[in-house]
């Protein structure tokens, strides 16, 4: 049976596709065995270099079969330009399922809203000023609880999954389930201003109103950490995912970055000539974006504690995507920046104005939807972001549909792996490994030039003047040659002790030691 051209064309189609995709796996070209005379090595590295192939081709078929959906953007013909494009033109081109992510809930008698998503991006819990908390199913939009607590709620944060979030109110935080049943309250934060929880860690982090830095690990109960930042009051906190170091904006214009186990700051920065109103940090963790009252948006490189790039325009609230797009929000506007050459160089993608009235409090990208939702004074807002979300998700990271007994493994999975404080540092890919104490030993013409460049150094020193008698030149020369003398002796003392290890080594080895008949063969021969 003859094999149809169309299949023989789908099949070379498919083998080229999966050619580029091994092409961006592999650690570039292999490298030419032919000059290794070593037999060995040469088999050693031969194999090595196949089991990056291999993991090359496995990551290449997992990206074809298991990844088939592909993030779209925004793109303009001709002189059109993205940001000129409305929610309303956007609600025209897609399927009903997406457009029921755009929706506007009033609310205005218990607002301004904050809100936070569960990393799967199906719950969303809200938080009004006035007291109103409540727990939603984005993808049926019902309404699972809501409860008034009849006080003053600043932040709401979902814990490990949607079973539990916390709440920062008028004088403490309280822990609730997912029924609106009250857990705990925890007095030792005090009126909490923001809350971040750190999900591989299980700590909650929570800055107050007289500006300090609370830790407590939700397993245990204990408090981590308690720190005075000693920079007055901040409502500016955020968590680097990369590293689960809190970022805190102050209001001298500066950044610190805080670990549980440390009193004091890991880097303290200056980022702007005024308050620090928002700050945000890239999902990869070397990008971080500030906003400050002096009218600047900057972006800095984490590795090496520089601005990339400052633009001008205000901020209240700042937000990444996970494919690395910047949410900005202030009064009733909303800009979405996007990095489209690659090059860290972010420029207007879209833009959204709220109706008159609308203040917005908080922006918050829905992990694995082209979504933005918006907590505002009347309520909060949903609005479409084309090319904001990951396209394709991992169940054994976030699954969005997973059911209470998936659920509940993965609870005690990530009990069991659950991270200590002491593993949160700025590089943490330093755990692990040792520091390496070994230093180089100085050759001998690098420690005579040291030597020469100290005692010249030592002539070159002007003696004080003194009283009479006391300022002969045989006492000025004196002093000058107790000063080289002294220079030297660290030179001298380190150069005697390592003849008399060497001679004590020789002396060692000479000695005439007796040994059992047994082990007499073994012993050095002495040349005749």
């Amino acid at each position: 049976m003859l094999t149809p051209i169309s299949e023989i064309w789908a099949e070379a189609d498919i083998s080229d596709e999966l050619d580029l995709k091994i092409k961006k796996y592999l650690r570039g070209e292999a490298a030419s065995f032919e000059d290794l005379k070593d037999r060995k090595l040469k088999r050693q590295l031969s194999v090595r270099e196949e089991l990056y192939g291999n993991a090359a081709k496995a990551a290449a078929k997992a990206e074809k079969w298991l990844m088939p959906n592909e993030g779209g953007y925004l793109e303009a013909e001709g002189i059109e330009k993205t940001w000129r494009i409305k929610q309303e033109a956007i609600a025209k081109e897609v399927g009903l399922v997406n457009l029921r992510n755009q929706y506007d809930i009033v609310l205005p008698d218990l607002g301004p809203y904050t809100l936070d998503f569960t990393s799967s991006g199906r719950y969303m819990a809200v938080g009004g000023r006035k007291g109103h908390l409540g727990i939603v199913d984005m993808i049926n939009l019902n309404l699972i609880k809501e409860i008034q607590v009849a006080e003053t709620v600043r932040d709401v944060v979902f814990l490990h999954n949607e079973l539990f979030f916390a709440a920062a109110q008028k004088k403490f935080v309280y822990m609730y389930n997912r029924d609106g049943t009250e857990i705990r309250c925890l007095r030792e934060h005090g009126a909490a201003l923001k809350l971040q929880f750190l999900k591989n860690h299980f700590l909650l982090a929570s800055v107050n109103k007289f500006g300090q830095l609370h830790y407590q690990d939700i397993t245990m109960g204990e408090i981590v950490g308690n720190f005075r930042t000693g920079l007055g009051r901040t409502n500016v906190m955020q968590v680097n995912p990369f590293n689960a170091v809190v970022g805190l904006g102050h209001a001298g214009g500066t950044v610190t970055m805080w670990k549980p186990t440390s009193s004091a700051p890991l880097v303290k920065m200056l980022c702007h000539h005024g308050p620090v109103s928002a700050l945000a940090f890239h999902p990869n963790g070397h990008l971080m974006a500030t906003a400050g009252k002096d009218k600047r948006i900057k972006l800095w490189d984490l590795r090496k504690f520089e601005p990339l790039q400052t633009l001008t325009g205000h901020a209240n609230t700042l937000d990444f995507s996970q494919k690395g797009l910047l949410a900005c929000g202030v009064g009733s506007f909303v800009q979405v920046l996007n990095d489209v050459s690659g090059t860290q160089n972010y420029s207007k993608y879209m833009t959204h104005s709220m109706a008159k009235g609308y203040q917005i409090g908080r922006l918050a990208f829905r992990p694995y939807e082209d979504v933005l939702a918006i907590g505002h004074s009347m309520g909060w807002s949903s609005i479409l972001i084309p090319g904001a979300g990951e396209p394709n998700f991992d169940t054994w990271v976030a699954n969005p549909f997973e059911t209470s007994k998936q659920r509940r493994e993965k609870e005690v999975r990530s009990l069991l792996d659950k991270l200590p404080p002491e593993t949160i540092m700025l590089d943490p890919s330093k755990i692990g490994t040792v520091k390496s104490t070994y230093r180089e030993k100085p050759t001998k013409q690098e420690r005579e030039a040291e030597v020469e460049a100290a005692v010249e150094a030592a002539k070159g020193t002007k003696l004080k003047n003194k009283t009479k008698g006391r300022n002969k030149p045989g006492k000025k020369i004196q002093k000058k040659q107790d000063a080289i003398a002294r220079v030297k002796r660290p030179y001298l003392e380190e150069k005697i002790n390592e003849e008399q290890k060497i001679s004590h080594k020789k002396q060692k080895t000479g000695e005439n030691i007796d040994l059992p008949k047994s082990l007499q063969r073994f012993a050095r021969k002495k040349s005749s």
